[in-house]
């Protein structure tokens, strides 16, 4: 473990504020350099990749660590870094030669399910198969079908899948239907209550491969809304088929309107029968996070009520499906929001690890089966972001957090029973993110400063030796490239510290004023300014910058990882803080001598299209441009989970609905403002963008307006770089 002086050098960081700093040579040192362009630098450029840091995948295998290639798999000495060949890919396929459906094109995805066993687990989109490279042979293989979803478990070589929206598992022999009932309107074994709370997926294997618990949800009392399939452009019919869109509704659950009904099953694989967990009328309850007891022979999971205010954890039998105890109630007044399953530890059976917020900061606590709370684990004004995993040997448990900067994600080994800290990283600086061996013994970090591309080292938790295994260089260094930096200033409160990134032109000139576009997204679970490379900022920013706007990014109160409080300033009122904090933003920037306060644009993309139309109607005469994206105009029309969460409902909040609705504002738009939206969103559905457009028309106020057929929230591959075309082209035209 490290020592008290690595944990001093962190409580030291602590303390220190944060300055701007410029990662760029000077201006005179670009000359003769290459521009990038969106192609290079939009994630869906046809060069983008080719512009990323240098990075190495990895899997462990056990306690080894294998890189993964396309083309080969091989095996890495933890101490040097040094690499040797364990399989290549031609090898893999000269195995499986003579059946095409076994075909593998690449090793990235490799896992290594059986830490004693040389098996390699392999998904080749046709076929999962376990391959033996030692004795060459396929082991186990199983062909993959036209799958909803689907859960493999390595205990029992058995899987569950969704087809045709009924329920299977394979034992391995051969297929069993538990269901036939699944349809639009009853979905088994897929996330639920859209995708909140920390779900994302519907099937959870029992240890033992025994035991299959999974999702039942019936959302046949839930509105449709009608989202519709326009065919693409080049669409031929065949015979007898129309040319005409088509609908495909999608339940949408508003906020105050009905909402769905989950129920969680266990099928148990040797009796074949399946059971409910008797949790009760579940209708006005959300069922989240799931986990296994080791034994595989109790199920725990949080139920959380419709209000948001009152979770409890609680115990079933997975044999019967009989509640035995509530383990844990927290309550708070405004929200309880787990994200997390109980996590056992590995050398105590009957102790476990919980995450909650209820000392303002998201910590571990340690109980017993019984709901004993033994201690809390860690504490502080800072938040836990990750559980990597644990150390059994040393009863440690290995996290990730911002306890050396708000804006920054260290890796630290906490002893559960002493409560110490060690710091793994070797300065305490950077965004670090990192993987666990299977003993905890060692880590693999992969993390960047702002001034630093890409670093990976293999860290020794036992004595905190790190091996430098990769130094990326700087894929920009032949490229011009703008000044990136970092500072604090005041929220609203005129107490809280708020984190800003700058990105400023190239060949920037103090004495000349520049057009200014803020970029904001202000919602929670969501950040924007990082202690990572260019403190993390996005490429469009650079390609801006390349154009000659100033960039600035502001994190208001209501993002995350700032603790309870700062997050639960915005409830029953989302918008009004956060508008507040990023007009701070641009008091500082008016204060700016090189800032054109007569051409400050704003955009942002979903909550960010929300903040910006509402920061384009409550201060019209501050923001000349802004283009919305995906946004949000009346909360009224969100979903359920997410709304009621945040606001309320709309029958017992009325005064915050009407506060925040954009609707009323359109009146007061006078900037340019482009709005852009995916035609088949079904996250900020297309009745926001276009009601607020039927209110412009009535308030005679002229917004742009530009939409994808066929997308989604986001836009897609290349269409990506065409959006991101038009939102630049807007203020080219308009901020010039």
């Amino acid at each position: 473990m490290k020592t008290k002086a690595m944990l001093a050098l962190c409580a030291g960081i602590l303390s220190f504020t944060l300055m701007t700093q410029n990662a760029t040579a000077q201006n005179s040192k670009q000359n003769n350099k290459k521009t990038l362009t969106l192609e290079d630098l939009n994630f869906g450029g046809v060069h983008y990749r080719e512009h990323l840091p240098e990075n190495r995948w990895t899997a462990w295998w056990g306690n080894e660590l294998i890189r993964l290639d396309a083309d080969k798999l091989s095996l890495v000495d933890k101490n040097t870094g040094k690499e040797t060949p364990l399989i290549t890919l031609d090898a893999i396929n000269a195995i499986t030669k003579g059946n095409t459906d076994l075909d593998v094109h690449t090793l990235y995805y490799a896992s290594f399910p059986y830490a004693d066993k040389p098996l390699v687990f392999l998904d080749n989109g046709k076929s999962r198969m376990l391959i033996d490279w030692k004795k060459k042979k396929v082991v186990w293989s199983l062909p993959k079908e036209d799958e909803q979803a689907a859960e493999w478990n390595a205990a029992s070589k058995a899987l569950a899948f969704v087809k045709g929206d009924q329920l299977f598992v394979n034992d391995g022999k051969k297929s069993h239907q538990l269901t036939t009932d699944g349809s639009r309107d009853i979905v088994y074994g897929q996330s639920v209550h859209r995708d909140e709370f920390g779900i994302n997926g519907g099937l959870f294997w029992a240890p033992s491969g025994e035991k299959l618990a999974f999702y039942r949800m019936d959302q046949s009392m839930v509105t449709d809304f009608p989202l519709v399939n326009i065919p693409e452009v080049d669409w031929k019919p065949a015979a007898g088929q129309s040319r005409i869109a088509t609908p495909e509704p999608i339940k949408y659950p508003m906020a105050g309107e009905t909402s769905h009904k989950v129920t969680v099953g266990v099928y148990d694989l040797k009796s074949g029968k399946t059971v409910y967990l008797n949790a009760g009328d579940p209708t006005d309850r959300y069922f989240t996070n799931i986990a296994w007891s080791p034994d595989s022979k109790t199920i725990y999971m949080f139920e959380l009520n419709r209000d948001q205010n009152d979770c409890r954890l609680v115990s079933y039998d997975a044999t019967t499906g009989h509640k035995l105890r509530e383990l844990y109630r927290e309550t708070d007044s405004k929200y309880v929001e787990p994200l997390h399953p109980i996590a056992f530890l590995p050398w105590d059976n009957t102790k476990f690890i919980m995450q909650s917020q209820k000392d303002g900061y998201n910590h571990l606590y340690l109980f017993d089966v019984n709901g004993q709370q033994l201690k809390q684990v860690t504490s502080g004004k800072w938040v836990v972001e990750n559980v990597l995993g644990f150390d059994s040997d040393h009863h440690s448990v290995v996290i990730e957090s911002n306890e050396c900067n708000p804006i920054q994600k260290n890796i630290f080994v906490v002893n559960i029973d002493t409560g110490k800290r060690a710091l793994m990283d070797d300065n305490g600086k950077g965004w670090h993110d990192g993987s666990i061996s299977a003993n905890g013994q060692y880590i693999v970090d992969n993390y960047s400063t702002p001034t630093t591309p890409r670093n990976i080292a293999i860290i020794n938790t036992n004595n905190g030796k790190r091996t430098r295994w990769l130094t990326a260089a700087d894929p920009w260094k032949d490229y011009t490239t703008p000044e990136f930096s970092c500072g604090t200033l005041k929220a609203a409160d005129g107490v809280t510290d708020l984190y800003w990134r700058m990105v400023k032109p190239i060949n920037f000139d103090p004495k000349k004023k520049y057009p200014t576009i803020v970029y904001v997204y202000g919602g929670p679970h969501a950040h924007n300014v990082d202690a990572r490379w260019h403190w993390a900022s996005r490429s469009w920013e650079t390609w801006m910058a390349e154009n000659g706007y100033l960039l600035f990014i502001l994190d208001n109160r209501g993002s995350e990882n700032r603790g309870k409080d700062f997050e639960q300033v915005t409830f029953r009122q989302l918008g009004q803080e956060e508008m507040k904090d990023q007009m701070k933003g641009v008091e500082y920037l008016k204060s700016l001598p090189y800032v054109d306060s007569y051409r400050i644009g704003v955009h942002g993309w979903s909550f960010g299209g929300f903040m910006t139309i509402s920061l384009m109607t409550n201060y019209p005469d501050v923001f000349k441009v802004g283009v919305a994206g995906g946004p949000v105009i009346d909360w009224k029309w969100y979903e359920v989970m997410y709304g009621e969460r945040y606001m309320d409902t709309p029958q017992t909040n009325p005064e915050g609905y009407a506060k925040t609705s954009l609707l009323a504002k359109a009146k007061e738009l006078k900037g340019k403002l482009q709005i852009i939206i995916g035609l088949n969103d079904p996250v900020v559905v297309p009745q926001h963008a276009f009601s607020f457009l039927k209110a412009c028309i009535g308030a005679g106020t002229q917004p742009d307006f530009f939409v994808y057929p066929g997308e989604p929230h986001n836009m897609r591959g290349h269409q990506s770089t065409h959006l991101h075309e038009r939102i630049s082209q807007y203020f080219f035209d308009y901020l010039k």
